[in-house]
């Protein structure tokens, strides 16, 4: 490989990254980061080891908003020990401090807040008036300052003392102080809640282990490990292209290019890397969150309290002779039954005490992910791993680059079109061959290209890589390659296959058709390659090319388009025709077809001579209705119009005088429109019958035909 070789790029990287040795006075029991591993799913796997020997207690120091993946995701690795419990502080260390405290956090803002909810508590003050007694009140009054100086905020303090009741100046007081010694012990310690919360983003997790049965003194290995979100890493990868012969063809033969791959990645997980051993992986995992570090309280149903009832006996009214009183207690004692006997209401059950939690490992584990030790880039599942082989140090914040791959990769040089990109212009590519030869797949990333010309290097263009695997080919476009240019037409059709006639529905099935021709006026100077990205449409399907345009090669299909490759010689212009096919049913009842739709289908030369002489006759016989149908239509017309003038002339009667020659003439015009009336109304019953008698007949005939 002409390129900078594996064992020479990793050489490079070692001084920006290599860290010392850890510290052989490492004291026992403390936990160390050792291993780092960072994935595309946007979370880092962090180790931490430890030596120990017999029962010990270890102790791990997280971000708070990392609790909640560390409780979700904690293992402990111990091959002869086992593990105890893991705790650590509750979500709310202050509010818990300050539960059972006669005053809240806020009451700590002024000396007047604290003394103002310390009511009733005895005090005593020092200075120039020496005062013991019970804190009554605690209030603001402005003095005005000589000379117009403004005015001064003071808080005057009332104490009802032995002697009565007394006032004192706070700032003119030397010290206050409570003279019940628990109530101060309570004030220093809500103080020291307070300062030990402040800033507190961290939260420190017990971990106690349990040593072997036999053997308890001896030494051994503690290791423990966590997920939690991390900054997502990126790849990154130069390829250089060996130096290309004068009037080479592109893409005529296949070459290879050096290809170097790096991962940007960054420390951001609170603390400084130290010699600790860094993978990254790409995959796509499944990763969520849970809160586990709130707590949660199940809604319990509430229960009124049952309150017997106040007795009030009612006045006695008399009484009843004996048999009466039996009866009326028989009566009572069954009503009384018949009340017990009914469904009591009933009481919803409380749920179910929450399952108590075990320890997340309560026995020793085997040690087996930990221990060994990946090749620098590993197919593991669902994901590629690679590992750096030197120690690594970074402090928190930092960015680093490390070297991933550093190979020869077969490259093939081509062009691609794709109208939606670039309407005129190829796009100058490069396919990418992930070989058999035992390597493993590339993740996702962003690729700059260089070639050789003359010996020395120079920039080519900018590419994206998609997820390679092993085995697979990738198409990388880097530049527009204005020496190609492509028109582009379409051109639609429509071609009748097939037609039935039955029960009068005509069934047609008819292909669409939609032709693009692409004319591809090739390089001036060499040959070129060029693969013609055809978009793909549902329910459409590609009909093979004809002629020699493709070579016969299949296309690639990609998930919205076909690629078929064109071999355009230099200085030539190549044609190539790729056409869609869709076949659909078109259904028509020849009944309620017009005589010109029926025509048309009768004259059409796709259709088999049987079915243009039946639809012909069909044709004769929808004009023979439609010919009934129109003298209807004029009968019915005359009548509304005769009726709209009789209308009329009803309206001018009214107005003429009787003996005038204008309401004779009316009158006898009203007579013969009358007697038009009459024989339209003759007319119009034939005309009707006749045209129901020609759609039976019509009806009788297309249910009779089929082809």
């Amino acid at each position: 490989m002409s390129g900078i070789t594996k064992a020479a790029l990793f050489t490079l990287a070692v001084p920006l990254l290599a860290a010392p040795a850890l510290a052989a006075d490492q004291p026992p029991g403390a936990l160390a980061l050792k291993r780092v591993l960072l994935s595309t799913g946007g979370v880092g796997y962090f180790e931490h080891e430890a030596r120990v020997s017999g029962d010990a207690a270890l102790t791990l120091e997280v971000r708070r908003d990392q609790v909640d993946d560390v409780l979700k995701s904690i293992v402990v690795y111990d091959d002869r020990g086992g593990i105890g419990t893991v705790d650590l502080p509750g979500q709310e260390p202050l509010e818990t401090a300050f539960r059972e405290l006669p005053f809240t956090p806020q009451d700590l803002a002024s000396p007047t807040a604290l003394l103002n909810a310390m009511k009733g508590a005895e005090v005593q003050t020092s200075g120039s008036r020496a005062v013991s007694g019970r804190l009554l009140s605690v209030t603001e009054e402005y003095t005005q300052l000589p000379n117009g100086g403004g005015t001064v905020t003071r808080n005057r303090v009332s104490l009802m003392t032995a002697e009565g009741l007394r006032q004192l100046v706070l700032e003119e007081t030397d010290s206050l102080r409570f003279a019940d010694p628990r109530v101060q012990a309570q004030l220093d310690s809500a103080l020291a809640a307070v300062a030990g919360a402040a800033g507190k983003e961290r939260r420190r997790l017990s971990i106690r282990t349990t040593a072997p049965q036999t053997d308890a003194g001896a030494e051994r290995t503690v290791r423990v490990a966590y997920v939690v979100a991390a900054p997502l890493w990126k790849a990154t990868y130069r390829l250089t292209l060996p130096e290309s012969a004068p009037g080479a063809a592109k893409g005529s033969e296949g070459g290879t290019g050096d290809l170097q791959g790096w991962a940007v990645l960054e420390n951001l997980s609170g603390d400084d890397w130290k010699g600790v051993e860094l993978s990254v992986a790409s995959g796509n995992p499944v990763t969520f969150r849970q809160a586990l570090y709130s707590a949660y309280f199940v809604n319990r149903p509430e229960v009124p309290v049952e309150v017997l009832g106040r007795v009030l006996p009612p006045p006695d009214e008399g009484a009843v002779a004996a048999d009466v009183m039996a009866k009326a207690q028989d009566s009572a004692i069954r009503s009384r039954a018949a009340t017990e006997s009914g469904a009591p209401t009933a009481m919803a059950a409380p749920p179910p005490p929450a399952p108590v939690m075990n320890a997340p490992y309560a026995g020793a584990m085997p040690q087996r992910a930990a221990e060994t030790t990946p090749a620098e880039s590993t197919e593991a599942t669902a994901q590629v791993l690679f590992r750096y082989p030197q120690p690594v140090t970074l402090a928190n914040g930092g960015t680093m680059m490390m070297p991933i791959t550093a190979r020869a990769i077969p490259a093939e040089r081509l062009s691609l079109y794709q109208p939606n990109t670039q309407p005129r212009h190829p796009l100058a590519a490069l396919r990418l061959s992930n070989g058999d030869s035992g390597e493993t797949g590339l993740p996702p990333g962003v690729l700059t290209l260089y070639e050789r010309i003359g010996g020395a290097a120079a920039y080519v263009g900018d590419a994206r890589l998609a997820t390679l695997p092993a085995g697979e080919s990738r198409i990388l476009s880097f530049a527009v390659d204005q020496a190609v240019t492509v028109d582009r037409s379409e051109q639609p059709s429509r071609t009748l296959s097939r037609a039935t006639l039955a029960d009068g529905v005509l069934q047609l099935t008819v292909t669409d058709r939609q032709t693009t021709t692409y004319r591809i006026a090739g390089a001036a100077g060499e040959d070129r390659t060029v693969i013609v990205e055809h978009p793909r449409r549902s329910g459409w399907e590609l009909v093979p090319p004809s002629g020699g345009a493709t070579g016969g090669a299949a296309p690639d299909l990609t998930a919205d388009a076909y690629r078929l490759p064109v071999a355009v010689p230099a200085g030539q212009t190549v044609t190539l025709a790729v056409a869609l096919e869709r076949p659909r049913i078109e259904r028509f009842g020849i009944s309620e077809m017009s005589p010109e739709q029926v025509r048309a289908y009768a004259s059409s030369t796709e259709l088999p001579a049987a079915a243009r002489e039946a639809l012909a006759k069909v044709a004769t016989l929808r004009g023979a209705v439609a010919d009934k149908e129109r003298r209807v239509g004029e009968l019915e017309r005359e009548q509304a119009e005769i009726g709209k003038e009789q209308e009329r002339l009803r309206q001018n009667l009214a107005t003429l005088p009787r003996d005038s020659d204008l309401f004779k003439r009316t009158i006898a015009k009203m007579g013969e429109q009358e007697t038009r009336l009459d024989g339209l109304s003759r007319e119009l019953s034939t005309a009707r019958k006749e045209a129901d008698t020609a759609r039976n007949t019509l009806r009788d005939q297309v249910r009779g035909m089929t082809f």
